[in-house]
């Protein structure tokens, strides 16, 4: 079989650029996608300069990749903001802003990806979620509201899309050094690192490794499901 077909979103940073080089390294066909323009190349890597809640966006991105890759195999909505504010401190632009990226834009890559793995018979999707929805942390209400959506997306989608070959899971992070809680006081950060079994900071590889589970053609009967790091 030739190389496998990879779509990323958020890619342009931390986590996604990491994963991104990952597949890249394992032979994959790498397609990515962020708000703009990376400052880095990667031989075997494309990317689209795209919002990931733009419906246009979405289906022209999908629609160039059916074009030029035939297929997509694999799915790994990683795009995502966050605000870490008390819910009373929490501007309404805030809101629509985590929920347009974190719930509509997964939910939109989600549904144009299927379509295609649809046509093959295949598909992998893996989201990315958050421990800050297990452990309902305080001061992200929002965020956390927004991840929980998209667990519950993943599940039910899981049931949707099973006859058809494809299947849809989840990893939930712990705190990963990355832009994302750039800005979060370093007390906070150690308050819920030290609610972790394993009390450290994650890494993308971390992340990666479950990702490479989920991805296996031997895990076809594993769908629905989240798996949370840290032992949350």
């Amino acid at each position: 079989m030739d190389s496998p077909v990879t779509v990323i979103t958020g890619t342009r940073t931390g986590i996604g650029r990491f994963l991104a080089a990952h597949y890249v390294s394992r032979g994959h066909r790498v397609v990515g996608c962020s708000r703009g323009d990376v400052d880095w190349t990667l031989e075997g890597y494309t990317h689209y300069t795209a919002d990931v809640a733009d419906e246009r966006a979405a289906k022209a991105l999908f629609a160039d990749v059916r074009k030029t890759c035939g297929r997509v195999d694999h799915l790994i909505n990683n795009a995502g903001v966050a605000s870490m504010n008390h819910s009373l401190l929490t501007p309404l632009s805030a809101v629509h802003r985590m929920l347009d990226t974190n719930v509509v834009g997964t939910f939109l890559f989600c549904r144009e990806a299927a379509k295609l793995m649809k046509t093959a018979g295949y598909g992998r999707i893996v989201n990315l979620v958050t421990v800050a929805v297990p452990l309902k942390l305080e001061g992200e209400a929002i965020y956390v509201a927004s991840k929980a959506a998209v667990l519950s997306l993943t599940e039910v989608l899981a049931r949707e899309l099973a006859g058809f070959g494809i299947t849809v899971n989840a990893v939930g992070p712990v705190p990963i050094a990355t832009d994302l809680i750039r800005s979060v006081p370093q007390e906070k950060i150690d308050r819920l690192v030290s609610r972790q079994a394993i009390p450290r900071l994650g890494t993308p590889a971390d992340v990666a490794n479950v990702i490479d589970f989920y991805l296996q053609r031997e895990s076809e009967f594993i769908t629905g499901q989240c798996l949370f790091l840290g032992g949350v």
